[in-house]
């Protein structure tokens, strides 16, 4: 199965086809920049005797201008420059159980511990839930946040505290959509904003779907907000565990040679040249800029290369697990070696999902859920990205964050299921500038409460950013011109090497 770029995925042809468009139907592209009519009709049927410029047979992302640090309001403090250059996200979104994971709670009564034991990890003294075995033996790289909290209860608004280090106005709203006042940029926005680009490849991805509730809602906190549309993340729209993967925007289809591309990018730099005469000459060279660079893409075997993922041994891609979300993460660690910055990798919700219990949403069944579908995939995945970075000599330049955006009720109610529950769960870190063998805070006896050492989403964020080397209190511009600090929090200082 091919897959779609979504959101900053705009495809040369898209380009081509805007520049040549009819101005009354702009809705195929929208950007901050308005769309204006370039050329007349006698330019648009020479174009497409030239050969059709708008469909070129092929497709591929547009990359938005590189970023330089401290550019356009942001600042970064040498002094905070951390020791990761790229961090992978991975989303468990629907809330993990705390109790089954990275806090057990083996003395609590059977209705709060649940129905599995603490497995001992090969650090004394910190004990997984025995879902995860092969985590446990890796706990030596891990440090354990056991009293994250966002006080908040709703999918959508919990998420977007995580997300962005801001809480929701209001919190506990469920099903609420992306916008004023709550357009805070998330991580791989603010990163992309600060970080330039190495390489081809924007700062930012995010894979293999945006995160949306059952009534198909997408969740604040996933976009650029207000820093605007040219430093969003990448959306890869794909199912990367399917037989016939591959990443159409980035395939020459069969009849586009090489020699065949170039003569094209010519072309359009021809027609551009005849076109900087017009009165919105700033628009044209920005869209010329951009197409430049996404024939770049296409042009770089690196670049192509990174998203194929038929070139991993099969020893390797079974290591990771044959699951969507297996591959994704497997997806990450290529993306990162080819030199994106950030990659959310979110939890993988397919059609088959079910409504009462969606994802990590375990409302019924939650011992079912775990042992079958849940902990499996997510305990093989995190072990295998966390030995194969080390294996190629990236473990210490890349931070691993394991999050969601809340954990789940301390008792277990009628349907054997656990609820929402932001007052207190647990998050995972790895690599990049994290000490490994350390828990920091820790929950009340039944895992309901933060006890000691409380972590709320901001100092999460201010820690992310710190080990990527950015100053916390950095600033962006929003809308109305005010500088704003990328983080409102402490840095988590006890975990970090």
């Amino acid at each position: 199965m091919g897959s779609t770029l979504l959101t900053q995925s705009y495809n040369v042809g898209v380009i081509i086809t805007w520049l040549f468009s009819d101005p009354r139907n702009p809705a195929m592209l929208s950007l901050q920049l308005q769309p204006t009519r370039l050329c007349d009709g006698i330019l648009r049927r020479e174009v497409l005797r030239a050969g059709g410029l708008s469909a070129l047979g092929l497709s591929l992302p547009l990359l938005q201008q590189q970023r330089t640090l401290g550019a356009n309001g942001g600042s970064v403090a040498s002094s905070a420059f951390g020791k990761a250059k790229s961090c992978i996200v991975l989303f468990l979104m629907g809330g993990p159980p705390q109790h089954s994971t990275f806090d057990p709670k083996p003395l609590a009564p059977v209705e709060v511990r649940g129905e599995f034991a603490p497995i001992r990890s090969v650090v004394p003294g910190i004990d997984l839930c025995e879902l995860w075995p092969r985590t446990a033996l890796l706990t030596d790289k891990l440090a354990i946040l056991r009293a994250m909290s966002t006080g908040d209860n709703a999918h959508s608004s919990s998420g977007y505290y995580m997300l962005t280090g801001q809480p929701h106005a209001p919190m506990n709203a469920e099903n609420v959509n992306p916008g004023f006042p709550n357009d805070y940029p998330n991580l791989g926005a603010t990163v992309r904003k600060l970080i330039p680009a190495r390489g081809q490849l924007p700062a930012s991805i995010r894979l293999p779907h945006r995160i949306f509730n059952t009534d198909g809602s997408v969740w604040p906190g996933q976009d650029a907000g207000f820093l605007g549309q040219a430093v969003e993340p990448w959306l890869l729209n794909c199912q990367p565990a399917n037989p016939a993967f591959r990443i159409d925007e980035f395939s020459l289809s069969s009849d586009i040679t090489e020699q065949r591309l170039q003569e094209r990018r010519s072309l359009l730099k021809h027609i551009n040249t005849h076109l900087l005469g017009t009165d919105d000459r700033a628009t044209l060279n920005a869209y010329g800029n951009l197409t430049e660079k996404a024939f770049d893409v296409l042009s770089s075997s690196a670049a192509r290369r990174a998203f194929q993922l038929g070139q991993e041994p099969d020893i390797v891609r079974d290591r990771y697990g044959r699951s969507q979300f297996g591959q994704s993460v497997l997806m990450s660690r290529r993306l990162v070696e080819a030199g994106v910055s950030l990659v959310q990798v979110n939890w993988f919700r397919g059609p088959d999902e079910p409504t009462n219990a969606p994802c990590w949403d375990s409302h019924t069944m939650e011992s079912h859920r775990l042992k079958t579908a849940l902990c499996p995939p997510a305990d093989q995945a995190l072990s295998a990205l966390i030995e194969d970075l080390e294996a190629h000599g990236l473990l210490q330049e890349t931070l691993i964050v394991v999050m969601s955006e809340f954990g789940r009720s301390p008792r277990m109610n009628s349907a054997g299921g656990r609820d929402h529950w932001g007052h207190v769960f647990s998050v995972a870190l790895a690599g990049g500038g994290i000490q490994g063998g350390v828990v920091h805070g820790s929950s009340d006896a039944i895992g309901g409460y933060p006890h000691e050492g409380k972590v709320s989403p901001q100092d999460l964020t201010a820690t992310i950013f710190h080990c990527l080397g950015l100053d916390p209190d950095a600033t962006i511009t929003d809308t109305f011109g005010r500088p704003l600090p990328i983080s409102r929090g402490e840095i988590i200082r006890p975990v970090l090497l």
